[in-house]
């Protein structure tokens, strides 16, 4: 019998196949804000006219921009976007860029609360072994128009990177996940090709992870296997028309779905763990962490759970085939990095990189269950 627990999370609306200026305009008249702060990419700032046509949409209701955020959302960049938030009276965060922008957003929102000015003050919202404190609930609230489909606006956590340790913490708060996300695929266009598919990838990992968890159910599989489908179809033809909106639409809406067992309850694994690492102290992108690490995981983990490996391989249309050698073969198709080698992390780095990754929140949760360092140096191993 099926036990659990599943959360409604605090997203009002999801929004698809509308251009974003139009649709930020009207979900500002529905919520009642006059004040929004953006943050964006700075590349579609300076080198599209895509902010251009936002900031001219809102007209005075534009309070001040900050396109200044670094991948992997340091702290730094996130008490310059809260202080500038402040500055300017926002009663509203519009992030349009990828998961980093995503995150210092959600991050500044709990700063902004909670009367954070300075690097030192992120420790008092910051999760502390899997637990996060008291603090006060975001009342600046936030939509997002995502320009990468790794998922980040449809959760309620955020990754920043403490740059004095190089590694990435979590902050979580169920008023962290954005009001409303905007899912426009124009304005993914100008993506990079390689930021595009590898974060289509980190959705992938979402669904392939929540299927394969021990603690999944109906209710995420529904979604986490559905998503997963229309990835697999919908990455391959954005890679061969980078202009095929339907496509790009797709794999928006895949990735949707693929967030669905995470605010659903259903834990990552050992993939999302190592990642995490991999992205804070060697500043691999987080798409590409997952295009290494997710098929290592699933063979060290085919032992424990191939009867849910099964369902993988089905539902990318290999049925009664190896999940790992799937997911291999489907990432290598889409041109993205298979090994660890590739992103200069090499065997000698792979002893701190186990022993850090041990204090994620996912290593615990994942569904052979790994009991040191050394089972995770024998994933890495398989990601060399």
């Amino acid at each position: 019998m099926h036990q659990g627990r599943v959360v409604i999370g605090a997203i009002e609306e999801v929004v698809f196949g509308h251009p974003a200026a139009g649709a930020i305009v009207a979900q500002m008249d529905r919520l009642g804000t006059r004040r929004a702060f953006l943050m964006v990419s700075g590349t579609l700032n300076r080198q599209t006219g895509e902010i251009t046509k936002i900031k001219d949409a809102l007209g005075e209701r534009c309070a001040g921009l900050f396109d200044a955020m670094p991948a992997h959302t340091p702290r730094e960049a996130v008490i310059a976007a809260a202080n500038a938030a402040r500055e300017a009276g926002a009663d509203l965060i519009v992030t349009v860029g990828g998961g980093s922008i995503t995150d210092g957003a959600k991050a500044v929102q709990l700063c902004l609360a909670n009367d954070i000015d300075d690097i030192d003050g992120i420790e008092r919202i910051r999760v502390h072994k899997g637990v996060a404190p008291e603090m006060n609930a975001p009342t600046v609230r936030q939509i997002s128009v995502p320009t990468t489909i790794a998922g980040g606006e449809f959760s309620s956590i955020a990754g920043v990177t403490d740059r004095s340790s190089n590694v990435k913490q979590m902050l979580r708060h169920p008023l962290m996940v954005p009001r409303a996300t905007i899912l426009d695929p124009r304005i993914t266009v100008h993506t990079p090709e390689w930021l595009f598919l590898s974060t289509g990838i980190r959705a992938v990992d979402h669904c392939v992870e929540a299927i394969c968890s021990r603690e999944t159910h109906p209710y995420a599989d529904a979604q986490s296997v559905k998503g997963l489908a229309m990835l697999a179809d919908a990455l391959p033809r954005v890679k061969a028309d980078p202009a095929d909106l339907d496509a790009r639409m797709d794999a928006q809406i895949g990735t949707w779905l693929s967030m669905g067992a995470l605010a659903a309850g259903v834990p990552m694994g050992a993939s999302h763990g190592i990642g995490y690492v991999l992205g804070a102290a060697f500043g691999v992108p987080h798409g590409y962490t997952s295009c290494i690490m997710l098929p290592a995981v699933m063979r060290w983990n085919a032992r424990d759970n191939a009867d849910r490996q099964v369902i993988v391989a089905a539902a990318m249309g290999y049925p009664g085939r190896d999940a790992a050698d799937v997911l291999d073969a489907f990432i290598r198709s889409l041109g993205m990095p298979r090994s660890l080698a590739e992103m200069r992390v090499l065997p000698e780095h792979f002893e701190t990189i186990a022993e850090q990754a041990m204090r994620t929140n996912w290593i615990p949760r994942n569904p052979r269950k790994i009991t040191g360092p050394a089972d995770i140096k024998e994933i890495l191993l398989l990601a060399a």
